[in-house]
Parts: structure tokens; sequence; C-alpha cells
């Protein structure tokens, strides 16, 4: 559904003045925005962060959804941007009953802040094996 959207209830409004059968409501749909989501038709859209260990080692992460949170695995080696598609995870779809879009949930790698001197060194460690500078 999207904002503006007019939905007809058959039969569901008042009977006419002479008596005739009840007329039709026409309800008119106001979607309210959702700071975690981005609309796309029924599919939405969303930004997970990523610890940079979780994303260089594997790991889990958990997405919001707009019925609750699900667990996502990570794998090994995700990079930043990489796009996950959560299927039946996004809106309903208006015209196919029980059917939903997807969740699309795009990795922000998030970098370590305030390395102790070990994290420092270990870092260190690592670009020195990985043959950068």
């Amino acid at each position: 559904m999207t904002s503006g959207q007019r939905i007809r209830v058959k039969g569901q409004g008042s009977p006419s003045a002479s008596g005739g059968p009840a007329g039709d409501v026409y309800l008119i749909v106001n979607v309210l925005p959702d700071s975690r989501f981005e609309r796309d038709g029924a599919n939405l859209k969303t930004t997970i962060d990523v610890p940079l260990l979780d994303a260089v080692l594997g790991g889990e992460a958990h997405v919001p959804t707009p019925t609750g949170r699900v667990a996502l695995t990570i794998p090994a080696e995700t990079q930043n941007g990489r796009v996950f598609r959560l299927r039946g995870q996004g809106m309903p779809k208006v015209k196919t009953k029980g059917e939903r879009g997807d969740l699309l949930a795009t990795v922000r790698v998030v970098l370590p802040q305030h390395l102790s001197d070990q994290e420092r060194a270990l870092f260190l460690q690592l670009r020195d094996a990985h043959g950068e500078r």
C-alpha cells in the first residue's frame, strides 16, 4: 500500500435515504514513515552495522523487520556494501493475500575505534603479514 491509495469496502456504507442497499465505504491510506526502512514498492531497504571482525571472520547480525528482528548469518570476508535479500520480510502485497515483499539489508562495516596498544600491535602484524604498506 502507498499513501493516497484508495480502498473500496463494498456494501459497508450507509443505506440510501430512500431505503436502498448500503453503499460503499472508501478508505484513503496514509503510510507513516519508519526511520529504519526505505520503501521500494512492497520491498524494504535497510542498513545493518557489522563489526569489522564479524565481516572478516563471519558472524551474525540482527536485522530489524516490520514484525520484529531476525538473525542473519554473515559469511566470512563479507564486503562493505554487500546486500542480503531476506525473502518475505518486506511489506504485505496488496493484491496477493499472504505474500510479502523482500527486505534488502545492506552491510555497513564498522571499524573499531579507540584501539588498545595490543589491538594496534595485532593490526600492524596483520598488515605486515598481508604485505600492505
